[in-house]
């Protein structure tokens, strides 16, 4: 480029003596890509002896790039700087650039166009999500191939890949992920971890392989929940049914209501099954939570009568009060509850005319 620039300048000077008939300058030599990204390209130029003298009498260059519609070039930069890096490009992308140079008296010449096709795009925590809310298998198994994108970045809700797939059901995906380094007890911003979710989901294979791979049943979220409080939550009969034979503890309270799996059967899925599960297994049909209220009493607050009935066949007390000496059958007359009303008073019937050696339940006018 040094010899074209020298070149060109002696064709110059010949053009400043007198009688020599003007011409054309030379055309200069195109730019020289460096970099290329997938939105970035950069184009470089070097003359010798360009920036000689005061600067109204330095080569001024400019970078054109072509319209690909209109084939038509507009100035993308102009100035004496030797580089420009062009920005915000699309990913695998072909442009179209040429350089133009002016000398002080105005007059200009064009390099030969040059293409150049931007790279694709790195894949990103974004593609392996994406991927994987695809359930498209060969596209995680590419992305994590490229070891570029670590495999428990979150997404903007703050889930892992992993959490994505336990939440749908997607057990090969979490087979490879949990393979390829995703963290089986990782948390999210609530303290929710993969084995909770899927066990809300209902998702069995799942949480029996994520126990496989370590996933603990004493983890709590922020609230202080267990897994099986997500999977009381869910009222995934089958999924509660394994997490009992398999060791889960079924009575342990949350640190917000103070509330078991039990009473959050009764307060949200009012699944009867699933109650029956949890108390055969050992749930205390009669322990309270902070307010002193049953899982009977949470039952009948958001009126889920085959549990109410399932409570009551259990044993649990009806004569027992809260803080503020409300109890179930009151409960159930302020928001008039019929069918629970009548519930209530078959139990009562029931306790009366029961031998008392037969029945566990106190009698309604009993003390605590």
């Amino acid at each position: 480029m040094a010899t074209g620039l020298l070149e060109w300048r002696r064709k110059r000077e010949a053009l400043m003596e007198p009688g020599v008939e003007k011409r054309t300058i030379l055309k200069p030599h195109p730019p020289v890509v460096g970099h290329v990204s997938h939105h970035n390209i950069e184009l470089n130029w070097d003359f010798e002896g360009q920036r000689k003298g005061p600067q109204e009498q330095w080569i001024k260059f400019s970078v054109e790039e072509e319209d690909p519609k209109l084939r038509t070039y507009g100035i993308i930069y102009t100035g004496y700087a030797r580089q420009h890096v062009v920005e915000g490009l699309e990913p695998r992308t072909t442009y179209r650039f040429r350089l133009k140079v002016t000398d002080p008296a105005g007059d200009s010449a064009y390099s030969s166009p040059i293409c150049v096709t931007t790279t694709r795009e790195p894949m990103s925590g974004a593609h392996l999500h994406r991927a994987v809310s695809m359930n498209d298998v060969n596209a995680v198994l590419h992305i994590l191939q490229e070891k570029n994108v670590v495999v428990d970045t979150l997404n903007k809700l703050g889930f892992t890949a992993l959490m994505v797939a336990s939440q749908k059901g997607f057990t090969r995906l979490v087979e490879i992920l949990v393979a390829n380094g995703a963290e089986v007890n990782k948390k999210n911003s609530s303290g929710k971890d993969s084995l909770m979710i899927a066990c809300f989901s209902g998702h069995l294979d799942i949480v029996q392989y994520l126990r496989s791979q370590g996933a603990s049943w004493e983890s709590k979220d922020l609230g202080g929940c267990t897994a099986m409080h997500w999977a009381a939550d869910g009222g995934h009969f089958d999924v509660v049914q394994w997490m009992i034979e398999d060791g889960c503890k079924v009575d342990v309270k949350d640190t917000g209501l103070e509330w078991t799996p039990l009473m959050r059967v009764c307060a949200i899925s009012g699944k009867s099954d699933v109650a029956t599960l949890l108390i055969e297994a050992g749930a205390d049909v009669n322990l309270k939570d902070k307010d002193g209220k049953t899982p009977l009493m949470v039952a009948v607050l958001n009126n889920h009568e085959e549990v109410v009935q399932t409570l009551l066949e259990k044993g649990a007390d009806i004569s027992v009060k809260t803080e503020f000496g409300k109890g179930v059958m009151e409960m159930a007359r302020s928001l008039n509850r019929m069918s629970l009303i009548a519930l209530i008073e078959a139990s009562k019937l029931r306790i009366l005319t029961e031998p008392p050696e037969s029945s566990d339940a106190k009698l309604p006018d009993e003390k605590q």
